[in-house]
C-alpha cells in the first residue's frame, strides 16, 4: 500500500516533470531530458551494459517496483543535499504529485526493494529510511528474504572478507573504540589484523563532532554498521558520516 509523504525538513524544492524511463531501481529519466538518481536509497544492481558485471539479485523486481510506483507519472525532486554527482545526474528526494504526494524513496524502503544507503554529502530524511528499513528487513520483505543481503556478523571475520567489495550491513560488539593517526578505529576482535574494524577518518571525525557524538564512546556498544567491506589488515568499512553507524544497545 503507497505510503503518504512524511515531512523531511530543510528540503529545497527542485525541477518537476514526467518520469518516462526507469533505468534500474533508484534512476529515473523524466521528459525535460534530467537524469534522476533516487538520493538516500541504494537499489540492487542491473548490468547496464557491462558485460563483467552480474546483476544483484532481486535488480530486476527493483526496477519493476520503481516503474511502478512512478512510471508515467509527474514528480517533483526536492533537493537536501549536492545536487549533482559526479555522472552529471540529478540527486534528490522524489515525490509524486498527488493528494497525499507519495515520498518514492520511502515507498522503495518500506516494501523492500532497496536499502537506506546514505553520502557525506547527502544526509537528509536518513533518520526515516533507516526506521522504514527495520521494518522491511524485519518482515523479511523484497530483498531481506534474500541471503545476498543478510545483515552480517562482525565476529565472523572470515566470512567478512568474502564480501570485500560488497555493500554491507554489519552487527556486532565494539569491543575497543581507539585513536591513531588521527584516525578513530573500532575494534570487533582482539587481533586487529584479521578482525572486522570500522575506520573513521579525520574529516569524518569533524561531522561526528559538529553532530555532537564521540565514537570513542563506542566502545561496549552494540552497533550496525553499512559501508563498503575492504579487505586492509581484516575485513573493514571506512565510516564517513554517522549515519553509517546506527546504534543498538550500550552497556
Amino acid at each position: 500500500m503507497p505510503l503518504a509523504a512524511l515531512a523531511c525538513e530543510g528540503l529545497v524544492n527542485g525541477p518537476q516533470g514526467v518520469v518516462t524511463s526507469v533505468t534500474d531501481g533508484d534512476t529515473v529519466i523524466l521528459d525535460n531530458g534530467l537524469v534522476v538518481r533516487l538520493v538516500g536509497i541504494q537499489a540492487p544492481k542491473l548490468p547496464r551494459g557491462s558485460d563483467d558485471f552480474a546483476a544483484w539479485p532481486r535488480s530486476d523486481a527493483a526496477r519493476a517496483a520503481l516503474e511502478a510506483l512512478v512510471g508515467g507519472k509527474q514528480v517533483r525532486l526536492r533537493h537536501g543535499g549536492e545536487r549533482l554527482d559526479r555522472h552529471g545526474r540529478s540527486l534528490g528526494q522524489l515525490f509524486v504529485v498527488g493528494e497525499p504526494e507519495l515520498w518514492v524513496q520511502r515507498q522503495m524502503v518500506a516494501d523492500g526493494y532497496a536499502r537506506a544507503y546514505s553520502f557525506p554529502d547527502n544526509r537528509s530524511c536518513m533518520a526515516d529510511l533507516l526506521s522504514a528499513e527495520g521494518r522491511a528487513r524485519l518482515n523479511r520483505l523484497g530483498i531481506w528474504g534474500d541471503p545476498y543481503y543478510a545483515v552480517r556478523r562482525a565476529d565472523r571475520p572470515s566470512e567478512l572478507s568474502g564480501r570485500s567489495g560488497h555493500y554491507e550491513l554489519v552487527e556486532g560488539r565494539v569491543l575497543a573504540a581507539e585513536q591513531a593517526g588521527g584516525r578513530v578505529y573500532l575494534n570487533f576482535g582482539r587481533t586487529w589484523k584479521t578482525d572486522f574494524t570500522v575506520v573513521i577518518d579525520k574529516t569524518a571525525l569533524g561531522r561526528f563532532g559538529k553532530d555532537g557524538l564521540d565514537p570513542l564512546k563506542l566502545a561496549d556498544a552494540l552497533v550496525r554498521v553499512r559501508g563498503w567491506v575492504d579487505d586492509y589488515d581484516g575485513p573493514r568499512i571506512e565510516v564517513t558520516h554517522p549515519e553509517q553507524i546506527e546504534i543498538l544497545a550500550t552497556r
